[in-house]
Formats: C-alpha cells, structure tokens, sequence
C-alpha cells in the first residue's frame, strides 16, 4: 500500500468516527497494529494517540510509550508515563517506564531513583506486583525484580510467596547458590515438598551451559548441613545431589553417615545408593554398599536383599569383562552356593537361582547343574507365571547349549502357548525360530522371523528382523543353502562357547568364496569369539574392518556400539570411544542403541 492510499484510508476512517464510533475503533486499532507490526512507527503513533485519548487503556497506552521509544522521542514518552501515573497511582510499573526512558537519555541516577519509589510504593496490596516485577525483566533489572518479590514477602510476611518466579530469576541471573537457597527455604517450612523440588533441580541441571549451577547447589548444600547437621532431609539431599553428578563413592559415604545418624532407619540409603550404583554399572561402589548392609547382620532388613545384590553384581561384572580366569569363577560359584544354602530355594533367591545356572552353564561349562536348579525353581510354589515362563526359557537356552535340541523346542513352544498375547511369547517364537536356523530349516524359521517382525517390543522386532535379513538375503543368493547352512553351524558353536572351533568354522565359510553377502557376519562373529576370548585388540580391529568395509549394513551400528564399549572398557581409548558413539548417533538415528550412545557420549564429552 502506498503512502498515498495509506492517508486516504485514515482520512475515511477519521471521518465515520462520529458515526460508528465502536466499528471505527475497532478498524483504527486494526490499522495501527498494522503499522506497528511492520515498523511504521510514526503512523501507528498517531493512531495510538487518538485511541488512547479517546479510550485510556493500559494496551493503547503500552503500544503509544513503544512507539515513541522506537522514533526516539524519549521526552513524549516520559510525559506520557507521568500523566499515566498521576492518574493511575497504583499503576507500579508505570515508574520503570519513567526509569527506562531515563536510562536511555544516560541518566542513570534519576532512573535509580524511579525504581526506587516503585519498590518503597509496594503495600500489602499485591495487585501491581506482578507487572512491576515484568517490567524490571524485561529492561534486563533482574536485581530489581528480585528486590519487588521480596518487598511484597516483607509486605505479606509470607516467605513462600513468589516461591516460583523468584527462582526463574534467580536461574535467568545465574546466582544459582541464591536460587538453591530459595528451594531449600521452602524444604525448611514444607519438607514433603522435597521430590519436587529435586525434580525441578534436576531438570534446571539438564538445561545448565556449564558447571556453575552444579557448583552453587552443592555450596549451598554443603552450608545447610553445616547449619543443620542433624537434619536428615539436607543429608539425604547431599546424597541425591552426589547421585545426579555420578559420585556414586561419596553418595555412599554420605548415606552411612545418615546411617550412623539414624540408625532405626536401618541402611534405607545405603540400599537406595547400591541400586542406582549397579544400574549405573558402578560395581565397586554397589559391592560395598551391600557388604556394609550385611554386616549390620541378619536382623537388618535389608540384610536378604544386600546378600542377594552383592552375588548380582558379581555376576554383572563377569557378563562385563567376558573372559574370567578359572580362579574367579570357582570363588564365584562358592559364593553362590554358599548364599543359597543360607538363604533357602524360594520365590525370593529366584534371581540368585537363575545367575547360578547361568554361572554353571556358560561360564562353567557344566550345564547338569544349572539344569537341576532351575528344575528346583519350576518347583517352588506359587511361582508367579511370568517368572516360570522366564525359567523355562532359560531352561530352554540351556538345553540348547548342552546339546539337547528338542527338549529346548518344547520348552519353548510351551512358553509361546502359555503367553500366547505377551511379550513372552514373541520371545518364545524367536528362540524358536533360531533354533530352526541352528538345525537348517530356514524357510520355517523365516516365516516366524517375518511375524516377529512386528513384535511391540522393539527389541525382539530387531533381533528378528536381523535374522531374517540373514536368512532371505543368503537365501536368494544361494539355492542349495550351502553357504548358510556352515555359516548356521559355525553360530551354534559360538553359542555353545566352542570358540575356537567356531573361529576355525567362520574361517571355512570366509574361503569358500571371494565375495559374499555373509563377510560382514563373518567379522561380526569373529570379533564376538575375541571378546569373549579377551583378545580386545584384535576384537576391535575385525570391527574396525567391519566400519569401514559395510557402513550402510544391518550390522553396522552393533559394531559401532562394540568397538565404543571396547575402547572405554578395555583398550582405555575414550577418545575413539567418543568418536565410535558420535558416528553412530549421525549415521544410526533410528539405532536401539541410540539412547545408550547418546548417554555414554556426554559422559565422556564431559571428562
């Protein structure tokens, strides 16, 4: 629109005034929130003074003192704030606008002394407060802002007033050591309130730039417990603050001293840090947490738990490093009978009942007594269903380790039809279907694949659609099987932990052609047998080879996902690590192992 039409039309408009007097004020605000939109100052302006003279509202009046601020007449701007004022007293923030206005003519001592009288104008009438407090923020006077909250608490003597808003300005400012003050003020009058405000703490941490705010929480913890130190809420809140920054030791140290301090609470601390250590795969801090709970003795209540967690981290930990010497693994196997002689063969040793057989059979290597005992386990009365189901498939997997493959398809397609519509039993129809594979017949076991494909679990709809991939593309490439069928052999004596065998049998496959589709599978195999053999170096230079040579392949992120577990685990490599976890977050968006990635790259992002 020229600027032509532009006054013809605020001459029309000017002119039905008296006329439609709200269908013109309707259509004159429209046009001057036209031009002020789009930067016409001077128009919207002159529109804005005949609304706001006309009509005296705060929003005329908001849009006329930008619009001269935006041309620069600072004078009319300031007249307009005094005359608002004068007429509108209780209008606090009216005083800002004048401050503002004397900030941009350089005058900072009259500002002051504006914002000044806006603060000593706060009663116990909290009407103006919340504008007041806006308008300090938005011209950047957080300190100002902080100063009308608190006056309006000395005003009302309520401490938890603008509990919020004081922290959000707190944060914006960066005095995280002020901000965490004012939650724990608020903890001091209403304790109960202390899973929130370690939610809203936590996720203010997530959303941190840097260290300081973890700083300023833990200085301001540190001066509670010093102020307080029989004050067993600021110490459990040193615990959870030692968890969220990962120093699982000194949570520990913490929670025996609430321990020491209060003892009829009977290690509940001490138990919490354990779990969340072992989660976190921090077994050294997990193993002394439970090894104290035990010697508080048999009378503790958390006595049975801690025997039974002490055994699953230990179990944990050879699952983490692969290859155990013989040594380890008899005072293992001690320990856990030992702990079920104590303990008894019941609903709650189940976990230690399962590890057992699985201690006896993989690592072992004597599947007769894992057998046995999770026979006892199907015994134990009233075992809940999912749990037998889990046994049997155990039972299962085992029986197939052993040798016994028919015993394992039944034990499996009596899971699938007890839990026919659950998770279970797509698990079930997955063993089975790779039981079909170890015994060469693919084309049922595709078929099964193709059906789990689909599973709910995201997790048993890729392992299913990864096998399936290694069936149907083998499959097509070759119609005897030849290739697959040895290919399928040298898998069953990799799941048997026939190692070297297995590596020989891999071996074979790789000679018996130049090129074909299974060479990735075949160095993915290789570098699991040196895993478990503990032959890092080489594990990982079979993935490396794997990388590089099949980057768009199915297994491609698996290998990514290794080769970074190695180098952080093993070849202490964090920077490879690092860069293992960062290809596969960029080139594997939709991987599983996306979450785990993205968490273990900020960690070591952070060291």
């Amino acid at each position: 629109m020229n600027k032509i039409g532009k006054i013809l039309i605020f001459c029309i408009l000017s002119t039905f005034v008296p006329i439609v007097p709200v269908a013109a004020q309707q259509t004159q605000e429209q046009m001057a929130a036209y031009y002020y939109d789009n930067g016409e100052f001077e128009q919207a302006a002159q529109l804005y003074e005949s609304l706001y003279k006309n009509y005296a509202n705060k929003y005329y009046y908001q849009r006329l003192y930008s619009s001269y601020l935006k041309l620069g007449e600072h004078k009319d701007a300031l007249r307009l704030a005094e005359k608002r004022l004068k007429n509108n007293p209780k209008e606090l923030a009216l005083y800002v606008d004048q401050g503002n206005v004397h900030l941009l003519q350089e005058s900072e001592k009259k500002a002051l002394k504006c914002f000044d009288k806006a603060i000593e104008s706060i009663t116990s009438d909290l009407a103006p407060v919340p504008d007041l407090a806006m308008a300090f923020i938005n011209i950047g006077r957080y300190d100002y802002a902080i100063r009308t909250y608190l006056k309006a608490r000395e005003k009302t003597r309520s401490q938890q007033l603008y509990f919020t808003e004081l922290v959000g300005v707190y944060q914006t400012m960066g005095d995280y050591q002020a901000m965490t003050h004012e939650y724990f003020n608020l903890l001091d009058k209403q304790p109960g309130m202390k899973a929130s405000v370690q939610l809203n703490m936590q996720k203010a941490m997530l959303e941190a730039p840097d260290n300081r705010l973890a700083d300023g929480i833990r200085q301001a913890l540190v001066d509670r417990v010093r102020e307080h130190p029989d004050n067993q809420l600021y110490l459990e809140m040193m615990i959870w603050f030692a968890i969220q920054q990962k120093d699982f030791q000194f949570s520990l140290v913490q929670a025996e001293a609430v321990d020491a301090r209060f003892p009829d609470k009977g290690g509940e601390q001490v138990f919490r840090v354990a779990a969340i250590a072992f989660e976190n795969e921090d077994y050294d801090v997990a193993s002394e947490a439970y090894r104290y709970l035990q010697r508080k003795g048999q009378e503790n209540p958390y006595y049975f738990d801690s025997r039974v967690g002490e055994l699953k981290v230990d179990f944990a930990r050879i699952n983490h490093h692969y290859a155990i010497d013989a040594d380890s693994l008899a005072s293992l196997r001690q320990k856990y009978e030992a702990a079920i002689a104590e303990l008894g063969k019941n609903e709650r040793t189940v976990p230690l009942m399962r590890n057992y057989a699985q201690l006896m059979a993989y690592y072992v290597n004597e599947p007769q007594p894992a057998v046995s005992m999770l026979d006892d386990v199907l015994e134990i009365p009233r075992l809940k269903a999912n749990v037998c189901g889990e046994v049997k498939l155990d039972l299962g997997d085992i029986l197939l380790f052993a040798g016994s493959v028919w015993d394992a398809s039944l034990l499996y397609m009596q899971v699938e039809k007890e839990h026919k519509n659950d998770i279970l039993g797509a698990q079930a129809k997955l063993k089975n279907a790779r039981l079909s594979y170890f015994n060469h017949d693919f084309d049922w076991a595709n078929s099964q694949l193709k059906v789990l494909r689909a599973s709910t679990s995201k997790l048993i709809a890729n392992d299913a659609m990864e096998l399936s991939l290694l069936i149907s593309d083998n499959m097509e490439d070759d119609s005897t099987y030849t290739m697959l069928s040895l290919f399928a052999d040298a898998d069953l004596l990799l799941y048997r932990n026939q190692l070297d065998s297995a590596w020989d049998a891999f071996d074979h496959v790789a000679r018996q052609m130049l090129s074909h589709p299974l060479f990735d599978e075949i160095l993915m195999r290789k570098a699991q047998i040196r895993m478990k053999q503990a032959r890092y170096v080489e594990a990982d230079s079979l993935l490396q080879r794997l990388v590089d040579f099949y980057p768009t392949d199915i297994t491609a992120d698996d290998a990514l996902f290794l080769m970074a577990q190695l180098n952080e685990d093993h070849l202490d490599n964090p920077a490879k690590a690092l860069e293992c976890y960062e290809k596969l977050l960029v080139d594997h968006p939709t991987s599983l192992y996306v979450e785990q990635a993205r968490k273990r790259y900020n960690i070591l992002k952070v060291k």
